[in-house]
C-alpha cells in the first residue's frame, strides 16, 4: 500500500490488508503432504507423490535396506 492509500486506514486495517494480500499466493504455491497433509518444501505444479521431510524420512526408513 502507498503512503496515500494508507493515510484514512488504522494499523489493523494495514496489517489485514496486507496479510490477506500475501497469504493465500504464499500457501498456494506449495503442495501438501499426501500421507499427512502437511505443507511441503515442493511447489503445487509438481508431479508426483509429495511429501513433507517427515515422512518423506519415515518412508525412506521403510524402505531401507534392514539387513
Amino acid at each position: 500500500m502507498t503512503e496515500e492509500q494508507t493515510a484514512g486506514t488504522t494499523a489493523a486495517e494495514r496489517t489485514a490488508v496486507e496479510r490477506t494480500a500475501v497469504e493465500p499466493t504464499a500457501r498456494a504455491a506449495y503442495a501438501d503432504c499426501v500421507l499427512c497433509g502437511e505443507p511441503t518444501e515442493h511447489l503445487a505444479t509438481v508431479k508426483g507423490a509429495t511429501l513433507c521431510p517427515v515422512c518423506a524420512w519415515q518412508e525412506a526408513q521403510r524402505t531401507a535396506c534392514s539387513g
